[in-house]
């Protein structure tokens, strides 16, 4: 037994995302939240505030690809 726990190695840093995923969700609720005035406009709030990172880098590819069109 003590030799399979000396090969083991421990996963540092491995959940270091966690906090800021949830501030950053918490924060999007709370900017989502705000521009929803119907039940339905609440839900989708919710929903897009758990994939705020698909939209933050949709947001940073289109921006990109607008400065590329520009040179």
């Amino acid at each position: 037994m003590e030799k399979q726990k000396e090969g083991r190695k421990a996963a540092a840093g491995a959940s270091g995302g966690n906090p800021v995923y949830g501030l950053g969700v918490v924060g999007a609720l709370a900017w989502n939240w705000q521009h929803a005035h119907t039940p339905r406009d609440r839900t989708v709030a919710v929903l897009k505030s758990l994939v705020w990172p698909a939209f933050l880098v949709y947001a940073a590819f289109r921006a990109l690809e607008g400065s590329a069109k520009k040179k």
